[in-house]
């Protein structure tokens, strides 16, 4: 049978599986050992805390919100202290940090930023601990649940965190919460394997930490277990709500007990809502869904053209970062409020600080700076220069509406809503961020307003782009969630986990005719006899003699796919 690039990519992604899972079946070994002078107290007891029933689950999701919370919260301090390093500045106000330094200072550091993130993807791409050229995001932790098993190497964590650090303190214009959502979604991976806990656990103590992650970056519990639930698991089975949710708290309350004085945005308190607030805001739902088209298809588009380019170049992609930070740190004199993460700049806007020149000005800037930070191959995720896009597009558009004789909320109001419908269209997470916004203003007014725009832009967004950012980024490689789960049982289910053994001497004899390999995958054997017109194939093993190790069946792939297809419906209706 041809070997297609297809079947190369499938073979060296299954190989880098087998590696980080046993990346963390090593770390989780470390664990148990640790931990076995308790079990020994108890064995029959411990055995059913530690791996069996709904209450290990849950025990462990309450564990993992608190590693995760301090995990985030030393992530943060590790981003200030390298922003401390290029521009003196041990807080969130880097651009006004900026505005003080002199150009070559603010030119310098995101070049020294990016020759380091280069050496980290020079290290990751010669040892291994990098899938890609690149740190990971929630888009992996995305296709680690859905195609993975909920398995994200420890390795992989570890770096795609320290160069997200990196890049984020050296004021590469990304966000923050992409990486800690790869940190939270790491911890519970390596708590899963570390367990040997099932694919359904490891799937929902990977939600934990996804849900974690979030609460601890916006003090938000309700909106992070919403997040987890609505783009990480795709589904609300009852099962996985409480030990997410459990996380999510545990996340929030350690990380308030020692931010309990700082709070992601500064939001003054909103105005009376008025009736006219509600068509305007459905307008503005459709002004966010432009922006955020334009974001998704700048941010997918010229990442992919500037590897092609450097391919043409020869030039790897592990040195692309410090020419990036050639074009940031040129912005970042010109534009200090596209530096890093934003958030000043956001909460500026929100407070209507900012002229509607300035306000597109900062749009049009954003863009480009958020652009170059992920085509060059700076770590750092969407959901923060999303926020910060929206922010401006809702308060220019408040802006405008304050010069008409309309009564409304205000510039204030539409720069809210504004920030959630592009960041919900941008994630494909309206409720997520419906509940963000609600959790930071406490109006009920603002979040239905919010839920009128989002909603209207997330329709937008989904019918012209056909999926949310991190939907399309994973369909460059080759799975397509929003078709449901059938198309990725027909991709990851391997031959040799439905074929019958054979001995040699029925190896010797059923070697010739069409055949398959062990690491192909259901979808391929299914298709090879339908176009065979076979019952059944020869299955070899790679390498050598490429000798027979067993024989699949058409009934019994069928079988294996409905099975599949079976408790995939369980895992998310029950």
């Amino acid at each position: 049978m041809t070997q297609t690039a297809a079947d190369s990519s499938e073979q060296q992604q299954e190989a880098e599986d087998q590696r980080a899972r046993e990346d963390t079946r090593q770390a989780g070994r470390r664990i148990r050992a640790l931990l076995r002078p308790v079990g020994a107290v108890s064995a029959e007891f411990f055995d059913r805390v530690w791996t069996r029933g709904d209450g290990a689950v849950w025990f462990w999701g309450l564990m993992i919100g608190i590693v995760a919370a301090y995990a985030i919260l030393g992530f943060r301090l590790a981003i200030e202290s390298i922003q401390f390093l290029g521009y003196g500045a041990f807080n969130e106000h880097l651009a006004h940090a900026a505005q003080g330094l002199p150009w070559h200072t603010v030119l310098v550091a995101p070049i020294m930023a990016g020759i380091v993130v280069s050496g980290l993807l020079y290290l990751g791409r010669e040892f291994n601990w990098l899938p890609e050229t690149r740190a990971e995001n929630v888009a992996d932790v995305i296709e680690a649940r859905a195609v993975h098993g909920g398995h994200i190497g420890v390795r992989t964590t570890m770096l795609s965190a320290v160069i997200a650090a990196v890049s984020l303190g050296g004021g590469a214009s990304a966000g923050r919460e992409g990486p800690a959502v790869h940190i939270g979604g790491g911890l519970g991976a390596l708590v899963a394997e570390g367990l040997g806990l099932p694919p359904r656990a490891a799937r929902t103590l990977l939600a934990c930490g996804v849900s974690a992650a979030i609460a601890a970056s916006f003090d938000a519990p309700i909106a992070g277990v919403l997040f987890a639930l609505e783009v990480v698991l795709g589904h609300y089975a009852l099962r996985v709500i409480a030990p997410v949710a459990i996380s999510s708290l545990a996340a929030s309350v350690a990380t308030r007990a020692h931010l309990s004085d700082q709070v992601t945005f500064s939001i003054p308190p909103l105005p009376e809502t008025m009736l006219t607030d509600f068509p305007l805001a459905a307008l503005l739902g459709f002004l966010a869904a432009l922006a955020a088209m334009a974001f998704m298809r700048l941010t997918l588009a010229v990442p992919a053209w500037l590897s092609g380019t450097a391919d043409r170049l020869a030039l790897p992609l592990w040195a692309l970062p410090p020419f990036g930070g050639v074009l940031i740190g040129l912005m970042g004199i010109w534009m200090p409020d596209i530096l890093g993460v934003g958030y000043e700049a956001t909460t500026e806007a929100i407070a209507g600080e900012f002229s509607i020149g300035f306000l597109l000005a900062l749009i049009a800037a954003k863009l480009i700076a958020t652009t170059i930070t992920l085509g060059f191959r700076f770590g750092g995720g969407v959901f923060s220069p999303s926020i910060f896009i929206g922010a401006m597009v809702g308060a220019a558009f408040g802006g405008i509406v304050d010069q008409t004789p309309l009564a409304t909320a205000g510039e204030t109001f539409f720069a809210v809503i504004g920030m959630g419908a592009v960041a919900g269209a941008v994630l494909g997470a309206p409720i997520s961020t419906t509940l963000i916004v609600f959790e930071l203003t406490q109006s009920y007014e603002a979040g239905a307003a919010m839920l009128v725009a989002v909603s209207i832009a997330t329709v937008i967004v989904q019918s012209v782009m056909g999926g949310s950012v991190f939907q399309k980024q994973i369909e460059n490689h080759g799975y397509k969630l929003a078709e449901g789960p059938q198309r990725i049982i027909l991709q990851t289910v391997r031959v040799r986990e439905v074929m019958n053994p054979v001995s040699r001497n029925e190896a010797e004899k059923s070697s010739e005719g069409a055949h398959l390999y062990e690491d192909d995958s259901l979808g391929r054997a299914l298709a090879l006899m339908e176009a065979e017109d076979i019952d059944s194939a020869a299955v070899k093993r790679r390498g050598g003699a490429e000798p027979v190790t067993g024989h699949i069946s058409r009934t019994d792939a069928l079988l294996a796919y409905n099975k599949a297809l079976v408790d995939a419906h369980i895992e998310r209706t029950r």
